[in-house]
């Protein structure tokens, strides 16, 4: 491992040089125009792949490619893990909020800043850099590996259950390791053991034929606008609490394991407002804003939608009104039961007035993995390697629908084990990835093959 390590060391100069050309490509997944930029980003990784030694290949869909990367094989059944990233990245608008061009990679001190550093390009870029250090050294790797790069991930992943269907033998692995989630703190590495699932859908409330004039026909008509604002004010009460029924009823409390883990978590409720920068915090009443963001469920208004958006006024009363909805999940809350629940719950809340719609959307059910599993073990072992630091065990709020897909398909259970500081700015302007973070995870990663390896 000395050989190993000393490589990672003194390749850091040039392993950011790769990752800011690799950064340099807008691959934004949900703008059409740039399908190009994302077969080119797709071309030069799996180009990459194949520099560092491994066996790589580009797999078209119907969608982005997939970048296929193996390490060499040897004779004999070995361990065999997964690691799975995306190159796809959030579409990097409002550009005026950034200080810098999002596609032109900005190093300020420790730290990256471009779009896609983040999420994910700079995480799974860690564990390529792992992967070349064994190679280059002719370090003996214990494990087999199968890198599985996508293009889809931001705009939900579409090619990937297929693709993973049709190669189900050759990737059949031991687990699946994903670098696409946080850490608490840059001192505090974490294994992420649990996500929450998700649901969306789509409601229009349609009223008057077409858009009417608010003087002469106001008042004697329903407003969509103002049924659909009422509608979903009745979905949540005055104490957080969604009100569709049977809402909570699978929810699973923390044990108090799980708690005196959060309690190791840094930050404060002032802190968290400040960062959020709202006057004051809000949510289920009897739970930290901790607790609120990764283990309880949610109903939120994503988008709300009606009338004259122009400038200037119009005086109408609008033909309909739209909302774009999604609920977080948490274990063991299934979606299916709980968009039936929903779809019923606002049509019983709808007036008779006007007329509803309803869309259902993308679905994923949450995610848990035993923290006392072989496999995670190993993870939190790899993990104090490479930060000499305690992990943490830490519930993260947003969802990867992918991993159910792995569980289901391949039979593997997946390692969160991210890199992602939480002011890391995914999905928003000014997205940045620490340095210090790239660099020890290129280390947790080669620790990482060497304790999975164990578990067989």
């Amino acid at each position: 491992m000395k050989a190993v390590l000393n490589y990672l060391k003194a390749n850091q100069p040039r392993f950011i040089d790769e990752l800011c050309e690799l950064l340099r490509f807008p691959s934004v997944s949900a703008q059409p125009a740039h399908k190009p930029d994302l077969e080119n980003c797709a071309a030069w990784l799996t180009q990459h792949c194949r520099q560092l030694g491994l066996d790589a290949e580009l797999c078209p869909t119907k969608g982005h490619p997939i970048v296929l990367a193996r390490t060499p094989r040897r004779a004999g059944r070995r361990p065999h893990f997964l690691v799975y990233g995306h190159y796809d990245v959030q579409p990097p608008e409002p550009f005026e909020l950034w200080e810098s061009p999002p596609f032109e990679p900005a190093i300020h001190g420790r730290t990256l800043v471009a779009r896609g550093s983040a999420d994910n390009k700079g995480q799974h870029f860690a564990h390529l850099k792992a992967v070349e250090a064994y190679v280059k050294t002719g370090t003996d790797l214990p494990c087999d590996l199968t890198f599985v790069l996508e293009g889809e991930e931001e705009v939900g992943s579409q090619s990937l259950p297929p693709f993973l269907r049709q190669r189900r033998e050759e990737l059949r692995c031991d687990a699946v390791v994903i670098s696409d989630t946080g850490m608490p703190a840059k001192n505090l590495p974490a294994l992420t053991y649990a996500l929450r699932g998700v649901v969306s859908l789509e409601v229009t409330l349609r009223g008057p034929s077409r858009d009417l004039h608010s003087g002469l026909f106001g008042g004697s008509v329903e407003n969509p606008a103002m049924a659909l604002s009422q509608l979903l004010a009745k979905m949540r009460d005055a104490k957080g609490r969604v009100t569709i029924p049977g809402f909570y009823a699978d929810v699973v409390a923390l044990t108090p394991l799980e708690r005196k883990q959060l309690r190791r978590l840094p930050g404060s409720e002032e802190g968290h407002r400040r960062f959020l920068g709202v006057p004051a915090l809000f949510g289920e009443a009897g739970f930290s804003s901790l607790e609120r963001t990764t283990a309880r469920p949610t109903f939120e208004i994503n988008g709300l939608t009606s009338g004259y958006q122009g400038e200037g006024g119009k005086t109408i009363v609008p033909a309909w009104a739209r909302a774009k909805i999604t609920m977080r999940l948490v274990p063991s809350q299934r979606p299916e039961e709980i968009m039936k629940a929903a779809i019923a719950w606002l049509k019983r809340l709808c007036p008779p007035t006007v007329r509803m719609e309803i869309a259902p959307g993308h679905g994923a059910p949450p995610y848990l993995v035993e923290p006392s599993g072989v496999h995670a073990q190993a993870a939190l072992r790899a993990l104090r390697a490479a930060f000499r630091r305690e992990p943490v065990l830490m519930r993260e709020g947003g969802s990867i629908p992918i991993v159910t897909d792995f569980k289901k398909t391949l039979g593997a259970d997946t390692l969160l084990l991210g890199l992602a500081l939480p002011d890391a700015n995914a999905h928003s302007p000014n997205e940045k990835f620490d340095l210090d973070c790239f660099a020890a995870g290129q280390r947790m990663s080669a620790w990482l093959w060497q304790e999975l390896a164990k578990t067989k």
